[in-house]
């Protein structure tokens, strides 16, 4: 069996005839292929077609936002596939020129739609599915849930993973918290899921540590830092019952993955993101990660021109702080892009949400220059502000006006799960004045 849904079991032979007749169907020319995807057969079956038909996939999230449209705008794709399986082919000949390297363009977020794509070549998309493969043990009868869009990077990197090792891979939309999706999990047999820090905040929000999946093997981390103390939870727990935690690091410009912590470590060092994946290397240059493997891009398109371009990039500068430890392990210390500046004095923005949720604190924070901006969950009266916006003052070190707490019910993310920066800013401008007494 390769797909399983709500509705159907699909076997590999039974999705080879579908995405052969569709294959079909695109013959000609290679053309630009927008696939507007969901967690769906058809988005499979669209998106395994048109790589056999040897096109380029432009693959990006169905549904409001406007990724779809500002896409379209940017590079004008000769064929869009919907997401409900319909065909629309605007030209039979290419509008623009397309390395022969290229098959897949993913945006760098996954969700925005930015007309900044990672240009993916079929030896990086074979090279991670089975560096991931083989660190992970995936086997003929393991079952993966599409936890995560299969538009995103790690999404996506599920699906090629699984079918590469012939594997299934069940399909569905619903949510971690929908009680439905755990029904459908045990009923397909369901051996494994991927999840980004939020999910694991509504796992446990949703008393996932009571349940009872038998079938369980591993379930996997990635999409940004989790907390040191809930990826020792995680892994605590995941010993107690019988699965493995594994903490992953990677980005879209490495096709899915750059490296992977061993689950007997997790819970000894839940700081670290591991060892590089097989066949890849990773160093510190002037304080950043810097990766190199046959999964690094062959680098990034801005405008229909870049299409036709080669490698660009051999080694990965990841945009990461890190440093290796005395026993080859890869700690992420920070991220470069996420500083901004107050009054001359750089802060970390990472490093400040890392130290303020270690103590305790539901934070997300962001900023521009000038201004350091902290939305909080959970808080209540003037006085919790100002408690929290002192602990900002101590350990930012900048001045009180330089501090915005923004209270909210839920941190803003992104479809990824991922969190939405971007969209905590736009809250603070629209945010009613917080300020407490001063200090």
């Amino acid at each position: 069996m390769a797909v399983v849904t709500a509705d159907e079991q699909v076997t590999y032979a039974a999705l080879a005839a579908r995405v052969e007749a569709l294959a079909g169907c695109l013959a000609g020319s290679r053309r630009l292929v927008l696939l507007e995807g969901r967690n769906t057969l058809d988005t499979v079956v669209g998106y395994l077609a048109a790589l056999a038909a040897g096109h380029v996939v432009l693959l990006t999230a169905a549904g409001p936002g406007g990724s779809v449209e500002r896409l379209t705008a940017a590079y004008d794709p000769d064929i869009v596939l919907g997401p409900s399986g319909t065909v629309d082919i605007r030209r039979t000949e290419p509008r623009h020129e397309l390395h022969p390297d290229l098959v897949l363009l993913l945006s760098t977020s996954g969700s925005t739609g930015s007309p900044r794509l990672v240009r993916l070549s079929a030896d990086n998309l074979a090279a991670n599915a089975d560096q991931i493969a083989e660190y992970l043990g995936v086997r003929p009868d393991d079952c993966a849930a599409t936890t995560l869009p299969i538009t995103y990077t790690y999404g996506l990197s599920v699906l090629h993973t699984h079918l590469a090792r012939g594997a299934r891979v069940l399909l569905t939309e619903l949510t971690v918290v929908d009680e439905c999706f755990w029904r459908l999990f045990v009923e397909a047999g369901a051996t494994t899921f991927p999840g980004v820090p939020h999910t694991f905040e509504l796992l446990e929000r949703s008393g996932f540590a009571e349940r009872n999946l038998p079938l369980l093997r591993y379930v996997t981390q990635a999409g940004g830092r989790m907390d040191p103390e809930r990826v020792r939870s995680w892994a605590q727990l995941g010993q107690r019952r019988g699965w493995d935690l594994y903490v992953m690091y990677g980005q879209t410009e490495a096709t899915a993955r750059m490296a992977y912590l061993p689950p007997e470590l997790a819970s000894e060092r839940p700081t670290a993101v591991g060892v590089p994946v097989p066949g890849g290397s990773i160093a510190i240059e002037d304080g950043e990660i810097v990766y190199r493997g046959p999964n690094v891009m062959l680098g990034y398109a801005t405008a229909p021109a870049d299409l036709a371009a080669g490698r660009t990039v051999d080694a990965l500068r990841t945009g990461d702080l890190g440093r290796i430890t005395d026993d080859g392990l890869v700690e992420v210390v920070g991220r470069k892009a996420r500083f901004v500046k107050v009054l001359g004095h750089r802060v970390d923005l990472d490093g400040l949400e890392c130290a303020l949720r270690d103590d305790g604190c539901d934070v997300r924070c962001a900023g521009r220059d000038g201004c350091v901006i902290v939305a909080a969950c959970g808080l209540g009266a003037a006085p919790s502000r100002e408690a929290l916006r002192r602990k900002v003052l101590r350990a930012a070190g900048v001045p009180r006006g330089a501090v915005s707490v923004v209270p909210v019910d839920e941190h803003p993310t992104l479809p990824t799960g991922k969190p939405d920066y971007a969209g905590l800013l736009r809250l603070a401008d629209n945010a009613p004045s917080v300020e407490g007494p001063p200090t």
